[in-house]
């Protein structure tokens, strides 16, 4: 596995924080944007099991841009996750909210896999 990593970690006013982790995995250039919060090795493995997933639907990922963020909610869904996929054609797309980080990427992933089979199937 090739693997190049950068984290750049930055708190503003001691309330906010951003963290910005870059990755090359497998060819895939790998942009990891988390707010208010510190993802673990974790969540980064489920990303990229996400990753081994979905390429199996298409002949080529360039880049996955992916967005998590700890919102307010009363709900208890307080996980916010964003996934964008370029691959050849349009970008595939999708966003979820749930309890857990990995349940949510789990449901994201879904969603682009779905998108993924019905441009396989035209």
């Amino acid at each position: 596995m090739n693997v190049c990593s950068k984290h750049n970690i930055y708190v503003w006013n001691k309330r906010y924080i951003y963290m910005n982790y870059t990755d090359h995995y497998k060819g895939i250039k790998l942009d990891i944007q988390a707010v208010d919060i510190i993802i673990g090795d974790s969540v980064q493995q489920a990303i990229r099991t996400i990753l081994d997933k979905l390429e199996r639907y298409t002949g080529e990922i360039n880049f996955a841009d992916v967005y998590l963020k700890k919102e307010n909610a009363s709900n208890g869904k307080n996980k916010f996750v964003r996934i964008r996929l370029g691959i050849p054609g349009p970008d595939a797309f999708a966003e979820d909210t749930g309890e857990h980080w990995e349940t949510t990427l789990r449901s994201v992933a879904d969603k682009i896999e779905r998108q993924l089979v019905k441009v396989q199937s035209n």
